[in-house]
């Protein structure tokens, strides 16, 4: 028997709730893991061997108020040491270029953002890659010509981790350019305090994947020096290419205590036969 038409109202509802529930329903994750190795400790747990400081408005070197200081095996980012926070954004280099290789690093936010940051430094650092050498910067450059792995915690509201910025420099993502200054294509927020693992495979000026506890964040290709940045253009101009294919490792600090219990590379073969830095 075929039933009698009958209105299909209750039949939308049913579509439109289901669709919603669609759209809520989370990304699906791709897990990538860490691949054994001989992998090699950029931080000896000791002292601040390897590293150099550049803060901003201070000479290359100058550890402006200790902000950068081993304790109890971490390598922390402090700020108990400042009266206010004026504009001494930073980075802490490893002595060393890398182009091809893995890297590995441990961290979590601890404390409270320092009297004067910017409110969007709150549980904000980053690990930069692909660094401009340090003594190329300007004195009061903020932060080097890098991609970025960016750093974040949660809080009340969700803010992911693990997406890519862009500092004088371009990338693809989903072989599109890349707009704005950092990506929103995460979703993954470490809400509190614990110990995070930041993993990213870098392969030249090719591709880098960042991934978080596991979960693969985001993955861009091409990646180059921005024209459009001053900085990046005076790169050009002292000789550095436009494909970014190397460069040094850095710690990022903007204001929020960081604390960092293990960093670590792991070099991998270059396929057009280049080596590893």
């Amino acid at each position: 028997m075929i039933a009698p038409m009958r209105s299909n109202t209750s039949g939308l509802l049913v579509v439109a709730a289901l669709t919603m529930l669609v759209g809520c329903a989370p990304k699906a994750t791709t897990v990538v893991l860490a691949p054994a190795g001989n992998w090699i400790s950029l931080f000896n747990g000791k002292n601040l061997d390897g590293w150099v400081a550049k803060i901003a408005g201070q000479e290359l070197g100058d550890n402006f108020r200790d902000t950068y200081r081993v304790e109890d095996g971490l390598l922390k980012v402090s700020y108990d040491r400042y009266d206010r926070f004026e504009n001494n954004f930073g980075s802490l280099f490893y002595n060393k270029k890398f182009s091809h290789y893995w890297i590995r690093a441990e961290y979590r936010f601890v404390g409270s953002r320092a009297p004067g940051a910017p409110s969007w430094a709150y549980k904000n650092s980053g690990l930069q890659l692909h660094c401009q050498a340090p003594e190329t910067m300007r004195k009061d450059q903020h932060f080097p010509v890098s991609v970025e792995f960016d750093m974040v915690g949660g809080f009340l509201l969700n803010r992911p981790t693990g997406n890519v910025c862009q500092n004088g420099t371009s990338v693809l993502v989903d072989g599109k350019p890349l707009k704005g200054q950092c990506s929103s294509v995460g979703d993954l927020t470490v809400r509190d305090n614990s110990w995070t693992t930041a993993l990213a495979e870098v392969d030249g000026s090719r591709r880098v994947r960042q991934i978080v506890n596991g979960t693969l964040v985001v993955e861009y290709t091409d990646l180059k020096l921005d024209e459009a940045n001053a900085d990046a253009r005076r790169l050009g101009s002292l000789g550095a290419g436009k494909a970014l294919a190397s460069g040094y490792i850095s710690l990022q600090s903007n204001g929020h205590p960081i604390e960092f219990r293990r960093i670590e590379v792991l070099p991998i073969d270059d396929p057009t036969g280049g080596g590893t830095s």
